[in-house]
């Protein structure tokens, strides 16, 4: 995967994009409750991690974390819980996320939510899933159980995400960026939620957009963007981007 990584970058790109001296960056693609991958994932950032004592290292989720894999609730409680110290950590918030944030106060956005994965995240808690197109009291009891069983810590960790980060000349999003529109005036919709107009446009979007969202077999690296999901709820494959000065590699489960 590494060649591949660097065809494509020496193919496409001739001013390479930076993090700055003395730090080094992992950013880790859509977990969708597979906490074994994320505890996999998280030994080999730690060993590589040591492998550079004198450098500040820093995580970042692109969010995700659950539906569709079997312990959503496990993989909240291990981000939630904390990395270990000589790692910072930010959590950035994709999609289902939110979803599942805002079905805890409008159980109307539960059918939806349930359709596309949320009905693992229930079982994750304990809880059954009403039919999507069932009663709709019967998704109101199920907003009900889980605003019972989840705990405050989980639900202040999907209250804090936060939707973008900036690092050196890499932009860390869920999903992408609206061509055209700075990175201070995108929406929030669009970070975490935008699809073909994104992945399909070749503009300088003025950083190096590093996202999730969209699921490839191998890492995207392009001019303007560079994409790692990997599917890992599916493919067993979880992925990591590892920048550190101009250089680009990547840590995987698979």
């Amino acid at each position: 995967m590494l060649g591949f990584a660097r065809r494509l970058w020496s193919d496409t790109e001739t001013a390479p994009a930076s993090v700055p001296r003395g730090m080094r960056v992992y950013a880790v693609g859509d977990v969708h409750g597979r906490l074994d991958l994320l505890d996999q994932l998280l030994n080999q950032i730690l060993h590589d991690a040591g492998t550079a004592p004198d450098l500040l290292k820093y995580v970042v989720f692109l969010g995700d974390y659950v539906d569709r894999g079997p312990d959503s609730a496990g993989v909240i409680e291990r981000l939630s819980s904390g990395l270990p110290p000589d790692l910072g950590a930010v959590c950035l918030r994709g999609n289902h996320d939110d979803t599942m944030r805002l079905f805890l106060d409008d159980a109307s956005v539960g059918p939806g939510w349930l359709t596309y994965g949320g009905d693992a995240t229930l079982a994750s808690y304990g809880l059954p899933s009403p039919a999507p197109d069932g009663p709709p009291e019967h998704m109101l009891e199920a907003q009900r159980l889980l605003n019972a069983a989840l705990p405050p810590h989980h639900r202040a960790f999907l209250a804090g995400l936060r939707c973008h980060l900036t690092i050196g000349d890499y932009h860390f999003v869920h999903a992408g960026v609206r061509p055209g529109v700075p990175l201070d005036r995108q929406v929030d919709d669009d970070r975490m939620w935008i699809r073909n107009d994104f992945l399909s446009s070749r503009s300088d979007h003025g950083k190096v957009v590093v996202h999730g969202h969209t699921i490839a077999p191998e890492p995207e690296l392009r001019a303007n963007r560079i994409g790692i999901d990997t599917g890992a709820y599916a493919t067993n494959r979880l992925t990591a981007l590892v920048l550190e000065g101009t250089d680009r590699r990547f840590l995987c489960t698979v």
